[in-house]
């Protein structure tokens, strides 16, 4: 990548309207497909793996990693908080095309590391599929599925500013998870309960503030 946005190609490719009930687990054979060779991986790649993917689903991808033991990485927390923001807000301005910024697209993790992190997501990624279905429709489609998408921006642009304080992302990250998670299966169940932790975390937060 030598622009500050992504390939014409990949913008084309990654779109809401694409894959909207796209499994988790072929979220992550996607990425093992981004793997390739050599010792690190762009994250420029990594989106680009994941081809026909809503921009829900490029959503869930980093807030998953982000309550993995790969959120122990220093600063890989805050890189995630960033994409989650910026996937999600142009998912609430309704962009179809997906736009990245060069030095985010250019950060690179290490290839073991990545692997052993979707080796541990696989179990989780198969009940994930076995239990989601299509239900409650209403709450996946406007004004909920924007108001969903307007938390994940505050979650996400919060994650840099908490990265210190033990477990933070990883509460934060299961929220945006749980609501990509139904945005992606078109569960309206999944973006209840999304939407429910959302709020008590937001009440906690200001509790405490």
């Amino acid at each position: 990548m030598r622009t500050n946005s992504m390939k014409p190609d990949m913008a084309r490719k990654t779109h809401d309207n694409a894959a909207s009930e796209t499994p988790v687990s072929d979220l992550l054979g996607a990425l093992r497909e981004s793997s390739g060779s050599g010792d690190q991986v762009s994250i420029a790649a990594i989106v680009e793996s994941l081809g026909t993917a809503s921009l829900s689903a490029v959503m869930l991808l980093p807030a998953l990693v982000v309550v993995t033991p790969l959120s122990g990485i220093p600063g890989l927390s805050s890189v995630c908080g960033v994409l989650i923001a910026l996937v999600a807000a142009q998912r609430v301005i309704g962009k179809r095309h997906l736009w990245l910024p060069e030095w985010l697209l250019s950060r690179r993790i290490e290839r073991e590391k990545l692997a052993n992190t979707i080796t541990w997501l696989d179990k989780p990624a198969y009940w994930i599929d076995r239990l989601t279905r299509r239900r409650l429709s209403p709450l996946v489609h406007k004004p909920f599925s924007t108001l969903m998408a307007l938390i994940c921006v505050a979650c996400g642009l919060a994650m840099p500013v908490l990265e210190l304080v033990p477990f933070s992302s990883s509460i934060l990250g299961s929220a945006v998870s749980l609501a990509a998670i139904a945005l992606v299966a078109k569960d309206g169940a999944v973006g209840l309960l999304a939407l429910l932790i959302m709020v008590g975390l937001a009440v906690v937060t200001a509790n405490v503030l």
